[in-house]
């Protein structure tokens, strides 16, 4: 069995040491390996994967069904209906793997071969419409044994198409597919180097993964959110979220009518002065707006460029600031957006909602400071311009000077003065909000400092933290608390 297994592709750390096999190497090789052998199911784009296996030769020895449902009855009696009447779905697409690995176990004969490792492939998709308004998307997954007999593990992917043309996003698709399918028996061991090479004769300007996560037994000790670091820091994804549970959630579902509350941060700890914000904050904005907290997503966003602060990204590090965030119940978003116009850009294509910012007074000068637009054509006016232009509101914390005098929004003093009636005109609108009720006393917290006490033994740190936050710091010993 190991001879099936075996790949000359490496990855020292996050470097991959490149080999490439061509498309059709990687389903000869699965073709001619008698141990591997399942079923195929596409729906959207074409049977654009099995086409590969088919045409490499010896295909007998692997596929056992390929089959596209396209009508809805058609698939409606074979998968049963959705409840929201979609078909491009997660739900859609386990319902499929369900199904087929259901009848790959009642209707193959597992004794008259013992070493077989059966697999079921499927995706559902929506290639890009006629009017070229919406570039498609699918899910894309596979259910497969890597040891005879075995359980079943299970790898779930969602794509964004990228091309302007519906055959070029066919190629991608079963290029893909091939490459997801090969990953599966040949680099499971391996998640972070099967991630990379699903981009193998694929450019990123083809397709975007924003959602990937792993189960099964192949996959007992591999943590989705680190596979979802793995992809931002790739340039896989411009952005990837997970949810309170540490799965991957898909963007576009958790945004969809939803009103979004942002807070970026450092998170590393949360202290009293994010809770202060965060509480405040979405208090304000849901009376501001007349809504209410279930139409509201509140997002808690670490970038990229926060992660590379200390040089290169420290897993240990990230994950302990994810584990603090899941375990007081928030959705994480991790993005490779440096501009706040370039969020709310991402954001605004997913939610027709209200959008808000919740931000410290720095990050509001931040904001108006023109050197921060020196890659735009139009300079600081076109990025405000696209910051503001989806009625994006900005809840602003105060800030304690060195002098003790509190900085907010109405007396603040921008690094340039001149562009002072263009922020007035957004303050005058309602479109740059004070935060009201905060605690002076936090006005001295952050978090740089709370973790420099707590690497000093100094126990005052924990009064910096809300006690729910050092309770989980102490117990899950985040941030290096083991060692002291």
């Amino acid at each position: 069995m190991n001879n099936f297994f075996a790949d000359d592709l490496s990855l020292q750390g996050d470097r991959i040491i490149e080999h490439k096999p061509a498309i059709s190497d990687k389903t000869l090789r699965i073709n001619l390996n008698k141990n591997i052998y399942g079923s195929f199911a596409e729906i959207g784009a074409g049977q654009e994967t099995a086409r590969h296996f088919f045409r490499a030769g010896a295909a007998s020895r692997t596929i056992a069904k390929a089959m596209s449902a396209y009508d809805k009855q058609f698939s409606d009696a074979i998968y049963t209906v959705e409840t929201d009447g979609r078909y491009v779905t997660e739900t859609r697409l386990h319902k499929m793997l369900n199904h087929e690995v259901k009848l790959l176990e009642e209707r193959l004969n597992h004794e008259e071969n013992p070493d077989r490792l059966y697999f079921s492939y499927a995706n559902t998709v929506t290639t890009i419409d006629f009017a070229k308004k919406f570039k498609g998307h699918g899910w894309v997954g596979i259910r497969f044994q890597n040891a005879p007999k075995g359980a079943f593990n299970e790898i779930i992917l969602h794509i964004q198409f990228k091309e302007n043309d519906v055959l070029l996003q066919q190629r991608t698709l079963g290029t893909l597919g091939v490459n997801l399918i090969y990953g599966a028996f040949y680099q499971h061991h391996d998640p972070k180097k099967l991630i990379y090479h699903l981009y193998d004769h694929l450019d990123k300007d083809q397709l975007e993964i924003d959602t990937i996560n792993f189960s099964g037994p192949a996959f007992k000790d591999v943590d989705n959110r680190l596979m979802s670091l793995f992809l931002v820091k790739n340039g896989m994804a411009d952005a990837v979220m997970f949810g309170a549970n540490g799965q991957n959630i898909l963007p576009a579902n958790t945004l969809f009518r939803k009103n979004v509350l942002l807070l970026r941060g450092s998170f590393r700890p949360v202290t009293v002065v994010n809770i202060d914000m965060y509480q405040n904050s979405l208090q304000q904005f849901l009376a501001k707006n007349e809504t209410t907290i279930d139409k509201t997503v509140v997002i808690f966003e670490i970038t990229l460029n926060n992660l590379l602060a200390l040089g290169a990204v420290d897993e240990q590090d990230f994950l302990d600031r994810a584990d603090l965030l899941c375990a007081l119940g928030h959705t994480v978003m991790i993005s490779n957006f440096k501009e706040y116009f370039k969020v709310i850009d991402y954001i605004s294509e997913y939610s027709q909602e209200k959008i808000a910012l919740t931000i410290g007074v720095p990050s509001l000068l931040e904001i108006f400071d023109a050197k921060h637009y020196d890659n735009l054509n139009g300079g600081l006016f076109e990025g405000l311009g696209r910051l503001f232009k989806h009625s994006l509101e900005i809840y602003v914390y105060p800030l304690q000077n060195d002098e003790g005098f509190i900085v907010t929004s109405a007396n603040i003093q921008l690094h340039d003065e001149a562009l002072k009636p263009i922020y007035n005109y957004f303050k005058t609108e309602g479109q740059i909000v004070d935060i009201d009720n905060f605690d002076a006393q936090n006005l001295q917290v952050f978090s740089h400092k709370v973790l420099n006490k707590l690497h000093a033994k100094d126990q005052s740190w924990q009064n910096d933290v809300p006690e729910t936050v050092a309770t989980i710091i102490k117990e899950k010993q985040l941030f290096g608390f083991e060692s002291l």
